[in-house]
């Protein structure tokens, strides 16, 4: 199964931070890549991609200007999953979206989310029903989905790698 993530809305000024940390959980956590919507920025697509060159493994990243395209395409293929405090708690809602083999979109908001946006997932899935941070919700999501596999993953061509320790900070440069 196959998960990407759509950040909808992303706004330069004010997400910069936010975006790239939401990027980041989505690889670390088992995604396979991310489209954003709202304004483009080269700097947010750099920013993932150094990481990705330096921590290894595929994480591609795209800019649309066209929300409803990408779900709609997603729709053809796959399940839509849109996270979201006003949705099925997630301890009621994750059997069935881990059952589904479909591969799945991980819809993401912004600043404000369309109504739209409830109407056209398969499901609305709230991680708490508490003010949170999208990215805590997208790797809380990630980690239910995939069990906690994710954690073991191993990135291809890493030329960075931390080496676990109790104490201190030990990296190795391949």
């Amino acid at each position: 199964m196959e998960v990407r993530v759509l950040r909808l809305n992303h706004r330069p000024s004010r997400d910069k931070r936010v975006s790239t940390h939401l990027l980041l959980a989505a690889r670390a956590f088992g995604a396979s890549g991310a489209v954003y919507t709202g304004t483009l920025d080269p700097s947010l697509e750099r920013s993932v991609g150094e990481v990705v060159e330096n921590w290894g493994g595929v994480f591609p990243v795209r800019y649309s200007e066209r929300w409803r395209s990408e779900v709609s395409e997603w729709r053809s293929r796959g399940r839509v999953v849109h996270l979201t405090m006003y949705g099925i708690p997630l301890q009621d809602a994750i059997s069935a979206i881990r059952g589904n083999p479909s591969d799945k979109l991980v819809v993401v908001g912004g600043a404000k989310v369309p109504g739209e946006v409830y109407g056209l997932a398969d499901w609305n899935v709230a991680v708490t029903s508490q003010p949170h941070s999208e990215v805590s919700a997208l790797a809380v999501f990630l980690h239910e989905l995939f069990e906690g596999r994710e954690l073991l993953r191993e990135f291809e061509g890493a030329s960075l790698r931390v080496i676990p320790m109790e104490r201190g900070k030990k990296m190795a440069k391949h």
